[in-house]
């Protein structure tokens, strides 16, 4: 059986989290690209979401996570009671979210659906893999919002597709190696290929945000229906 070992040290992150809404039950906020979700278990990865925030609120815990380099929406419970509720709502599937990305390359068909497992790997740590066999079943789908052309430093048209993902399930690196899969990777994405084509080597984060979530308030029984704009 293979040991994971985990090197990875967080950089500093010096942006601030966005409170976007707070009641006595929730909180959602913006959370910025390069800071962890949750505190790592070396003491050079102790800055995150919750360390950040439990100082504001104390007792309030994390229903769901982002990647290191995604930024965007999160729900954040303050008490369990709320907790378990939005977790439920997460495990039954009823909570919607959306992400924008900017994919390398330009997508041949405007809208498609990512049907392939997902499975962990110990001796590919990090990195997770499609595969049928061992895979727990994740699917995505995407529409295409536009395809569009960057300009570089050296003149060369570096090819870019603007999308929307929206995660029917909700694997560890779903939509970046779904998208890998694709044959598209997110710009950015260090995992999965999202570095490789000439000129995305000095892309500054990962292009991916979470820009909607939708769940039904645990306590007034009313839809949220947050926004948050992509900020690339």
């Amino acid at each position: 059986m293979s040991t994971i070992i985990d090197n990875f040290i967080a950089p500093p992150c010096y942006d601030e989290i966005e409170i976007l809404y707070q009641d006595e039950h929730l909180v959602l906020i913006n959370k910025p690209s390069g800071l962890l979700s949750l505190s790592g278990k070396n003491p050079q990865n102790l800055d995150s979401v919750h360390h950040r925030l439990v100082k504001i609120f104390p007792g309030c815990t994390l229903i769901h996570r982002l990647d290191f380099g995604t930024s965007g929406l999160m729900v954040i419970a303050r008490n369990k009671t709320i907790n378990a509720a939005l977790c439920q709502q997460f495990s039954q599937r009823t909570v919607t979210k959306v992400y924008s990305a900017l994919l390398c390359g330009h997508l041949e068909n405007d809208e498609g659906v990512i049907d392939a497992a997902i499975a962990k790997d110990p001796a590919l740590f990090p990195l997770m893999s499609i595969c049928e066999i061992h895979g727990k079943p994740a699917r995505s789908r995407y529409r295409v919002v536009e395809r569009f052309y960057k300009g570089l430093d050296d003149g060369t048209r570096l090819p870019l597709t603007r999308v929307e993902l929206t995660p029917e399930t909700g694997r560890t690196h779903q939509l970046r190696i779904h998208c890998q899969h694709l044959g598209h990777p997110i710009l950015g994405c260090d995992l999965y290929g999202g570095l490789l084509l000439p000129g995305t080597e000095k892309t500054p984060r990962l292009m991916l945000h979470a820009s909607e979530l939708d769940f039904v308030h645990p306590v007034s029984g009313e839809w949220v229906k947050a926004r948050n704009a992509s900020p690339f």
